[in-house]
């Protein structure tokens, strides 16, 4: 069958290959037809060698759709004709995570989406929203359910202050539910185009941190001196400290990312005075996944797709991925 394999810890050895077919569908195990996949920042470090733990050669990427074409006895919540997105984590289905059930990360430690057949654990499927086509739902998996985690942590609710650093895919996605449950959003970037589309996406606030570098600052002002109820950390050494100062007495940061680097000096004091709740958030199970699955169902919402590649222009789309000026997700069609 079809798929594409990164050979090595950098985006040249990408290729197109023959994979042999999956064996017999098992008991608790589905057969799905791969439609579409998407990037996360993680797809970027796992192509440059850059992501710890990371196996090659391997099919990559995390985040993948497709319908269940076949599934074996003792499987139910999914069905022949489903479509469905692939949860990442192969095996956290449920519960708190562990160093086994976190371990299993599709296009990281195991096969991932782009390919024409994977069998799967039916448990780790979650049946797509009837309003989104294949590349909206492969777009979903890691930002939706780091973003209900890390809202649900927050315990954000009518009233609530977000504030989300960046305009990355979790904070795109964070930013559609937070709204979604009455928060007010507060967004940084360097870009002011960006900006607007996150206003225009229904963002309260915009700060432009190459105009205003101490945003944390800008932040307090714009909560008359509390702070915010939560800070989505999504990039690491360069802002960590600004998030706790960002943050309110008894907030919560939830830390997700490491763009800027995964080493920072940490002031135990503040973390201590302010009784800030700090977390690191590594995506949830299946069933987290779930959950934000049925709020964007019930609610409508769809991901930002800044563009979508055919599996033919997959050099094309890791350059794309690399080069990190877009706003959305990075889509591709499975089009064998």
């Amino acid at each position: 069958m079809h798929g594409i394999e990164l050979g090595g810890p950098a985006v040249t050895t990408i290729k197109r290959v023959s994979i042999a077919e999956p064996g017999p569908v098992g008991h608790g195990q589905a057969l799905v037809r791969m439609r579409a996949a998407a990037f996360n920042y993680l797809d970027r470090l796992v192509a440059t060698g850059s992501y710890p733990g990371a196996l090659y050669p391997n099919v990559p990427v995390a985040d993948g759709a497709g319908e269940v074409i076949a599934t074996g006895d003792g499987v139910e919540g999914v069905s022949v004709g489903d479509r469905v997105a692939v949860h990442p984590k192969a095996l956290w289905i449920a519960g708190a995570g562990t160093a086994r059930n976190n371990g299993a990360m599709r296009g990281v430690t195991i096969p991932g989406s782009l390919v024409e057949l994977a069998l799967v654990d039916a448990a780790s499927l979650v049946v797509a929203p009837a309003h989104l086509g294949f590349e909206a739902i492969a777009s979903l998996p890691i930002p939706a359910t780091t973003s209900w985690n890390a809202l649900r942590a927050g315990d954000i609710g009518p009233g609530s202050t977000v504030v989300l650093p960046g305009t990355g895919v979790t904070s795109l996605q964070t930013l559609q539910l937070a709204k979604a449950a009455g928060a007010r959003v507060i967004v940084t970037s360097s870009s002011d185009e960006k900006l607007s589309r996150a206003r225009s996406m229904g963002a309260d606030e915009g700060i432009n941190y190459r105009a205003i570098p101490e945003w944390q600052d800008e932040v307090l002002r714009l909560t008359d001196g509390v702070g915010a109820d939560l800070v989505l950390e999504t990039t690491g050494a360069d802002t960590f400290a600004r998030s706790l100062a960002a943050v309110r007495h008894g907030g919560t940061v939830f830390a997700i990312g490491f763009v800027s680097g995964r080493e920072t000096p940490l002031d135990v004091l503040t973390v201590i005075g302010k009784a800030i709740r700090l977390i690191g958030g590594n995506t949830g199970s299946a069933a987290d996944f779930r959950a934000a699955t049925n709020a964007i169902a019930a609610l409508g919402i769809e991901p930002v797709i800044a563009r979508t590649f055919g599996v033919g222009e997959i050099t094309g789309a890791y350059a794309t991925l690399l080069a990190g000026e877009q706003f959305g997700k990075i889509a591709i069609a499975l089009d064998w």
